[in-house]
């Protein structure tokens, strides 16, 4: 009978270390997986710090990769600047260059504008005179020098030799008298009509260039135009006198044009514009 109580007492131990068992054994990986709870609601005990020692190296142990294996690249944190030397000397290379700088200037020569009738009775006038120079300081005796150089026909007495000039809207009646070179316009010396050099220059071209300059009076009685047209208008006249003078003269101020009356004038202004060809301003809106 002592025998048999002592069985009863002991079954229970071993049913209670039995049922120990397995759950303690189910509460390691259950820890290892890291679920918080167990099913049942019941909070999941922890393995002893020995067993949980001797397991992790082998769950935690590192898998042998092959060798031909490709080794991954390491990811930069979010944010860090790229490094990229090749590109930033590149670059600072080129900031450093000039752009063009290698290029050959080209020289570009302006345009040659035509020139106003002013500006070319103002370049012919300084040819002259400079080819008048040099004739005397070389002494060479070309055909227009030989009109210059001849010796001017006299005007006898109280002999007078009248023609008229006209160049645009103005019209110049010249007399040519005998006497030392007085040249007189409306009554007033040939400087104070015309102030600017390039008029006289222009009104005293005909006697310049045959030599009576100086030799002859010229009285003058011009109106209408401008002071540019009357002073064409001048030397028209004084150039159909000179030939009254001395016929053979005509040639050589017919080549350079003082004999032919200078047809330009202002062109006529055109119905619906402004002037002969000013358009009104256009406006789209």
């Amino acid at each position: 009978m002592a025998e048999d109580e002592q069985k009863d007492v002991e079954t229970p131990e071993s049913e209670d270390t039995s049922a120990e068992g397995p759950e303690a054994s189910a509460a390691g990986p259950v820890a290892e997986e890291g679920t918080p709870s167990s099913p049942e609601g019941e909070p999941t005990s922890t393995p002893p710090a020995e067993e949980a020692s001797e397991e992790q190296p082998q769950d935690t142990a590192p898998a042998e990769e092959p060798a031909d294996a490709p080794v991954a690249e390491q990811e930069e944190p979010e944010g860090a600047p790229t490094k990229e030397p090749k590109a930033e000397k590149a670059e600072e290379k080129k900031k450093d260059v000039i752009p063009g700088a290698d290029l050959e200037p080209i020289a570009v020569e302006p345009e040659e504008r035509p020139l106003s009738a002013e500006e070319q009775a103002r370049k012919e006038a300084e040819e002259e005179e400079q080819r008048a120079r040099e004739a005397a300081l070389v002494g060479d005796s070309d055909d227009e020098d030989q009109a210059a150089s001849r010796a001017p026909a006299k005007i006898e007495g109280d002999t007078r030799f009248l023609a008229t000039g006209k160049r645009k809207n103005a019209i110049a009646r010249v007399t040519l008298l005998a006497g030392g070179g007085e040249f007189t316009i409306n009554g007033r010396p040939i400087e104070e009509f015309f102030p600017r050099p390039l008029h006289q220059t222009t009104a005293r071209q005909p006697l310049t260039i045959t030599g009576y300059e100086g030799n002859v009076d010229v009285r003058v009685r011009v109106h209408g135009g401008g002071v540019s047209g009357q002073a064409g208008a001048v030397r028209h006249g004084i150039s159909r006198a000179l030939i009254e003078v001395d016929p053979e003269l005509r040639g050589e101020l017919k080549r350079r044009g003082f004999l032919t009356r200078d047809a330009r004038a202002k062109e006529r202004r055109k119905a619906g514009l402004k002037k002969a060809r000013k358009r009104p301003q256009f406006s789209k809106r």
